[in-house]
């Protein structure tokens, strides 16, 4: 029996087949940050996110935007505004963003049947890419996050050439191991390059919504590969991130494989997805 039942299944209009088991062949075509027809325009995007996010200038984006004075709007309202948006950091897909919002939460919905916040998660992590809506560049919305204030590890996707504008990357007190953090400080202590994920992190928390904390820090963290995926910064973590970086890893199969060219019918599933935005993040949010 699922948690939330609205009627006919919606589902029946898209479900995305996901073979966790795919063929290695296969999962090496995500994430190719080597070639491609859209690398140029992945590369300058993270050219231009590597060069500026600073510590100082996550702080000051922490100032514009933590405090939610921005928008106010439905959850449903910032999932559909990404019909505007293609992320240029995504080596994978040339498609609105919306899209990528569905076929994540179906696709958790299939192997998750039973754990609707988890859907919504799926459905909402990057709607914190609303921020490109308002102005800011996509390299300080979308891409791969990384602490700040502490060297820039080796897993940072273009790690070996896209770094040398940064200050940061020759001030002997951020580019030590741990920088200006304490060892196992954990990750809540820890700044990270600013974007989506703290955006709707932050978001989530002013407006009290009522997802649990794993589904909190699969919104705050997916976006943080060199940590999540290459094991790098485990120097900075504590025994709670520890522990929530299996479901971390768990959600990326669902946010990464599930990148298809098969579009859903986002009408059909709407219905099913207010209801959980109805329940977990109700009402007009503050953004």
């Amino acid at each position: 029996m699922r948690v939330v039942n609205i009627g006919p299944d919606p589902s029946l209009a898209y479900r995305p087949i996901l073979d966790l088991e795919q063929k290695d062949k296969d999962k090496t075509e995500y994430r190719n940050f080597e070639s491609g027809s859209l690398i140029d325009r992945v590369y300058n995007t993270y050219k231009l996110m590597h060069t500026n996010q600073t510590l100082d200038f996550v702080k000051q984006k922490h100032s514009e935007w933590s405090g939610c004075g921005h928008a106010q709007m439905e959850v449903m309202e910032a999932v559909i505004s990404l019909d505007q948006l293609v992320d240029e950091s995504d080596p994978d897909v040339d498609f609105p963003n919306s899209y990528h919002a569905f076929q994540t939460a179906e696709g958790i919905r299939r192997e998750h049947p039973h754990k609707d916040w988890f859907q919504l998660v799926g459905l909402i992590h990057d709607i914190g890419k609303i921020m490109a809506l308002s102005g800011e560049p996509q390299w300080a919305v979308v891409g791969d996050t990384f602490p700040v204030g502490c060297r820039f590890q080796n897993g940072i996707v273009f790690r070996g050439s896209t770094f040398v504008d940064n200050p940061d990357d020759k001030n002997p007190a951020y580019n030590s191991e741990c920088g200006i953090y304490k060892p196992n400080c954990g990750l809540d202590n820890v700044l990270m390059s600013w974007g989506h994920d703290e955006y709707l992190y932050r978001v989530m928390k002013f407006n009290k919504c009522t997802i649990p904390e794993e589904g909190l820090y699969m919104i705050r963290f997916h976006s943080f590969y060199p940590w999540h995926s290459h094991g790098d910064y485990m120097h900075l973590c504590d025994d709670k991130d520890m522990g929530m970086i299996p479901w971390v890893r768990e959600f990326n199969k669902f946010d990464l494989y599930t990148k298809t060219t098969e579009l859903p019918d986002i009408e059909k599933l709407k219905p099913y997805y207010q209801s959980l935005i109805d329940k977990y993040c109700p009402g007009v949010l503050k953004w």
